[in-house]
């Protein structure tokens, strides 16, 4: 497993109790999508990703009382990771059981056999896929706290590659405006990201 940012002690130990509703928002807010885009990448699809990732949660939820944080024993991630890999790989020979006595779907069947892909490739498909899904809840989180202006303003130039005076004359702000904004929301997504590194 890639060394990567321990999940927060204080998620999992609030998650132990399945009434804090707010550490479990947290935590499917995060984790859901990862193991959402794991499965999808895995090959999965729509709804096959979202039944992996629901059994995931359940897995995890049925697991929360009994978590004892070690860092020694491992990262909560890696834990994590192992049980969506798991669930992925039993759906997956489910599927290959289903296709080996039912509809003869060549295509079907020789994406289920292809080689898997290494531990290794694993691993990083999993930390990309959290990296993604921080990025992401950072900007959702950001986009609400600035102006519409001053998200245009990042987005054009930082996203979709448009220079500052194209993104300035779309939106009308001078091309220093636009300069000043990009740099502000870059600093709050990067804020944003340790911040939910450190309470994930």
């Amino acid at each position: 497993m890639l060394d990567a940012p321990l999940t927060s002690a204080s998620l999992l130990v609030r998650i132990r109790d399945g009434r804090d509703h707010e550490a479990w928002r947290q935590f499917v807010e995060l984790y859901a999508p990862v193991v959402y885009g794991f499965a999808r990448k895995r090959g999965l699809q729509d709804a096959d990703a979202a039944d992996v990732m629901q059994d995931v949660m359940r897995s995890v939820a049925g697991a929360a009382a009994r978590l004892n944080y070690d860092p020694s024993r491992g990262s909560f991630r890696g834990w994590l990771y192992t049980v969506a890999r798991n669930k992925i790989f039993n759906f997956l020979d489910a599927a290959r059981h289903r296709i080996g006595r039912g509809s003869g779907d060549t295509g079907v069947r020789e994406k289920l056999e292809a080689q898997p892909e290494p531990e290794t490739g694993l691993a990083a498909s999993w930390e990309e896929e959290y990296e993604r899904t921080l990025a992401d809840v950072a900007m959702r989180r950001v986009q609400k706290e600035v102006q519409p202006a001053t998200w245009q303003a990042f987005w054009q130039t930082a996203v979709e590659g448009r220079s500052a005076r194209e993104a300035g004359e779309a939106i009308g702000m001078s091309a220093g405006a636009v300069y000043v904004a990009r740099s502000r929301v870059l600093a709050r997504l990067k804020e944003e990201v340790q911040r939910l590194r450190e309470d994930a």
